[in-house]
């Protein structure tokens, strides 16, 4: 046999990334117009807010007061650098949406997260166990939903101040009663399911029969209240902000943004119009792309 190696083939299957890049290809082929516009929306919001310092004009709290008010591009008095005019005070209001966008994001971001894990670990073990654990954690489910969640938020920051730590575990706390409830109703119909019944039948454990059979099949609501949990918080945000109590000046929220220039509607509404927009551009992205989302992640659709 001869020692000669045979030629290696360095086709474009080689290429590193090529998995990854066909993989974007089949997503973006199998999504619709309108997925495919939450898509881009999305994409260019999280990189505008991850570059904000890159793309901003200005520094998000520099005042130049013979600047107030200036408007935006085409507009008479028009002050060239800020194209999207200027606030009560003289900054940008380019900058501090860009800077805006990448906090609310990650205010939004980070409380979504704790309140899934929060919740949905809660309404695991409670829909396992049940029995005095289930009726415990289902009492505070239900406090949770009889009291406004406003008033608790009130009390909260009251008690232990406005720093964005406390701002991130207010938000956490908020909707994790809706994935407590979400997942406690799907565990609870699932452990009457005959494979559950097999593998406790098999002796699997508690922890195995949770995280390998029935986390799989929870996927999608989770996702779904994922994404409406992360439009609720970024309301709540603003309606924090708009009330004087969330994220304190001069740092800058989408939502503080709309709050404080509430009163200067009448004679500069572009200080509102701005945060306002991306705000509905935020939640339109995500809600779109949780429904879709869903859609791929989940086992029974995958099934069919």
């Amino acid at each position: 046999m001869s020692d000669t190696a045979l030629p290696v083939r360095h086709g474009a299957a080689n290429k590193p990334g090529h998995g990854a890049l066909a993989n974007l290809r089949g997503i973006w082929r199998e999504a619709n117009w309108i997925q495919r516009l939450a898509l881009l929306i999305a994409a260019i919001l999280l990189i505008i807010a991850i570059f904000a310092p890159l793309v901003a004009p200005h520094e998000p709290t520099a005042q130049s007061l013979i600047f107030r008010l200036r408007p935006p591009i085409g507009f008479d008095r028009f002050r060239d650098g800020y194209l999207l005019g200027t606030d009560e005070l003289g900054r940008d209001v380019l900058a501090r949406c860009l800077y805006g966008l990448q906090l609310t994001l990650a205010l939004a971001t980070m409380g979504a997260c704790i309140g899934l894990v929060l919740g949905g670990g809660l309404g695991l073990v409670s829909g396992i166990l049940g029995g005095l654990v289930d009726d415990v954690i289902m009492g505070a489910v239900d406090a949770q939903i009889a009291i406004p969640f406003t008033l608790i938020a009130l009390l909260m920051l009251a008690v232990f101040g406005s720093s964005l730590e406390v701002m991130v575990l207010v938000l956490g706390v908020y909707g994790w009663e809706q994935y407590a409830r979400i997942v406690r109703g799907e565990v609870r119909k699932l452990m009457q399911m005959p494979f559950i019944e097999a593998a406790r039948a098999a002796g699997a454990s508690g922890g195995r029969i949770a995280f390998r059979h029935i986390l799989p099949n929870i996927v999608s609501p989770l996702v779904v209240q994922f994404t409406l949990n992360i439009s609720n918080i970024v309301l709540l945000e603003s309606t924090l902000s708009f009330l004087g109590i969330g994220v304190q000046p001069p740092t800058a929220t989408l939502g503080s943004m709309v709050g404080i220039g509430r009163d200067y509607m009448p004679t500069a509404p572009w200080i509102v119009i701005a945060p306002a927009i991306m705000i509905l551009l935020v939640t339109f992205a995500v809600q779109i792309l949780g429904d879709w989302l869903r859609d791929r992640v989940d086992v029974r659709l995958r099934n069919r």
